[in-house]
């Protein structure tokens, strides 16, 4: 039985210790908060606590911190790493974070490839861990230059084994670009138009539209600081680009231009349409 160590015990290590135990993996886990160690060992969500003694006995480590602390972990815990395994963060940024760690898994001889599943809730902590989080969902994966195909093919085999259905290879630079507009904007969006004074009084005047652009808006504030900023000039493209178009809209409304604001419409539905059809082609 294969061992591996899970730093890191809220919702998504917690939830990637479950869906390992259930796939016959042992696991080690280590938390900062000691209740929430203890929880972990008291639900079996870990078959043990993840010491530095024990580092060098797992063959992948998945780190499930926040940007700045994962390279910390990873920098300072690399000498205690064996040489055939396999690090993995779990963060939503890659450029931060893959270059220390890549530099830190070269000087010590071990693997490390830079990990960001498309999974989540909108709530944070172990409490919320589900074994079936990760369900169909898609793993995000940067490794180095030529990697070791092997390497990559036994990472693979994991994920699945834990509900991932499919694998994205990609670089930090692509995965940073995409993600700004795939899930950092929208967390702003979300965060933003909650704030306009007439959402006080929604109730009997919403539906799913409301549900929908207000569900990430109940985000843990500390966590996406440290990814916003990490990730500022491609996220400050994006919300350049809604500023303006949104901008277009507020003027054509302003000036009663309503052939003006049926085009600025019928462009937006005719762009979602036309990325529907390319991803069913």
């Amino acid at each position: 039985m294969e061992t591996v160590g899970v730093v890191g015990l809220g919702l998504m290590g917690a939830s990637l210790c479950k869906a390992l135990k259930a796939a016959g993996y042992h696991t080690l886990g280590v938390d900062i908060d000691e209740s929430t160690q203890q929880y972990a060992a008291l639900t079996g969500t870990v078959d043990g606590r993840l010491t530095d003694a024990r580092v060098g006995e797992c063959g992948f480590l998945f780190i499930a911190l926040y940007p700045g602390a994962a390279v910390e972990w990873l920098t300072a815990h690399a000498p205690l790493i064996g040489k055939s395994a396999v690090a993995v963060d779990l963060c939503g940024v890659k450029r931060a974070v893959c270059a220390p760690c890549f530099e830190a898994a070269e000087r010590f001889g071990f693997t490390y490839i830079g990990g960001h599943p498309m999974a989540g809730r909108q709530f944070s902590g172990i409490k919320y861990a589900k074994a079936d989080l990760y369900k169909d969902a898609t793993m995000i994966l940067v490794p180095r230059e030529q990697e070791d195909l092997f390497t990559l093919s036994r990472l693979r085999d994991l994920l699945r084994a834990v509900g991932f259905a499919h694998v994205t290879v990609t670089t930090a630079e692509e995965h940073d670009r995409m993600i700004a507009f795939t899930s950092q904007l929208a967390h702003v969006v979300s965060n933003a138009y909650i704030k306009s004074p007439t959402a006080a009084g929604h109730k009997s005047f919403s539906a799913g539209s409301y549900r929908d652009l207000t569900r990430v808006a109940k985000l843990n504030e500390t966590m996406w600081t440290e990814l916003f900023l990490d990730n500022a000039d491609f996220l400050g493209n994006e919300l350049d680009c809604i500023i303006g178009e949104l901008a277009a809209y507020r003027d054509a409304l302003a000036a009663g231009d309503a052939e003006r604001l049926r085009g600025l419409l019928r462009e937006g539905r005719e762009r979602k349409e036309e990325i529907d059809t390319e991803w069913k082609s």
